[in-house]
């Protein structure tokens, strides 16, 4: 009796394929930015171009074109389109982040003469815009209570806003919602306070405050807490409230522990970058709260200070020291806004959903 042998299937073939598509180093464009930035130099010096904007701007069409014409001999035209592409995203992104660095260079270098603990804790007071000394005291104190009372009214209005028009609006009423908070969107600030200026000083007959300025204020700071809100809440998957309602729990009770926990990591964050972008509003409160050299802790009663108003103020009066003056002054305004949005991303990130590796 004879054994009969199975036929094994062929083993794979483990050779390494002998044609390879030719890349380009992963030096190549970092070496070739710094070859067209002496290239882009060297033409606008030979030219006699001042501006470096001008050096810059040929230095960056040298890239775009070295970068093309290295990839279509060396990796083919298809992948030199990509890497054409890649390039003008790059470019994009250092023409929007040389402003910024400019910004903050120049906000640094010119704020850093008188800030100090002096300034930060000092007043105004009876120094004279031409004299030296003074501080930022008094503008801390109005900008922390004017933008606290913007958000104690905005804060609950759009939340509530948002979530009417996730979880129950439907028909002409949310859309006519929706629309107005488009509109309230665009609306620009001095706008607001006209609005404020006209109701509440002119009509009700109440004098300048940090509360009109708060409304304001508040006005600006809805329509973003709405759309953020919104959004976030629309993120939160279905199939969470399809089983909560199954279990027999009411909407309501649904929203407020299913839903909101939820997404409250990008609401918070929402509403931390809108209290950013109310907080260097100048025209409201300039309509509306007037300034006050001095310290006033009451926002209900007369005329307080303010950030953006101080650095308005410092810098038309026109002498050295309140120029200083006013950018110290926009150097905290930069700091708070700076620490605001990092505590937006910390939030969210710690309430972000954490995803088991088990």
């Amino acid at each position: 009796m004879s054994a009969t042998v199975m036929d094994k299937p062929p083993a794979p073939d483990r050779r390494k394929p002998s044609l390879t598509a030719a890349r380009l180093p992963r030096w190549t464009p970092a070496g070739l930015a710094v070859a067209s930035a002496a290239i882009g130099a060297a033409i606008g010096a030979l030219a006699g171009l001042d501006s470096r904007i001008q050096w810059a701007l040929i230095a960056g069409l040298v890239f775009l074109a070295g970068s093309y014409a290295l990839a279509a001999v060396v990796e083919g035209p298809r992948q030199a389109k990509d890497r054409f592409a890649t390039s003008v995203v790059w470019l994009a992104f250092v023409a929007a982040l040389v402003p910024l660095l400019s910004l903050v260079w120049e906000t640094l270098e010119r704020g850093l003469k008188v800030f100090d603990g002096y300034f930060l804790s000092h007043s105004m007071g009876v120094v004279a815009d031409a004299e030296t000394g003074g501080g930022i005291n008094a503008a801390i104190i109005g900008t922390l209570e004017q933008v606290g009372l913007a958000a104690l009214i905005a804060v609950p209005i759009g939340l509530l806003t948002a979530v009417y028009l996730v979880e129950y609006g439907r028909g002409r009423l949310s859309q006519a919602v929706t629309f107005f908070v488009d509109v309230m969107t665009g609306i620009p600030s001095i706008v607001a306070g006209l609005f404020v200026l006209s109701f509440w000083i002119q009509i009700l007959g109440f004098g300048p405050s940090g509360w009109a300025g708060a409304m304001a204020l508040a006005i600006l700071m809805m329509p973003v807490v709405v759309r953020s809100t919104e959004e976030m809440l629309k993120l939160v998957p279905n199939e969470l409230r399809e089983a909560s309602l199954a279990l027999g729990i009411p909407k309501w009770r649904t929203i407020l522990k299913v839903v909101i926990p939820t997404s409250i990591g990008g609401i918070t964050t929402g509403v931390m970058l809108a209290v950013a972008r109310i907080a260097g509003e100048t025209a409201p409160v300039l309509l509306l709260v007037w300034g006050n050299p001095f310290i006033n802790e009451n926002p209900f009663e007369g005329a307080q200070a303010s950030l953006p108003l101080y650095i308005y103020q410092q810098y038309a009066a026109g002498s050295e020291a309140s120029q200083d003056r006013a950018w110290a002054a926009a150097l905290a305004l930069i700091a708070f806004v700076m620490i605001l949005n990092l505590v937006a991303r910390g939030i969210a990130r710690w309430k972000a959903p954490q995803h088991s590796t088990r």
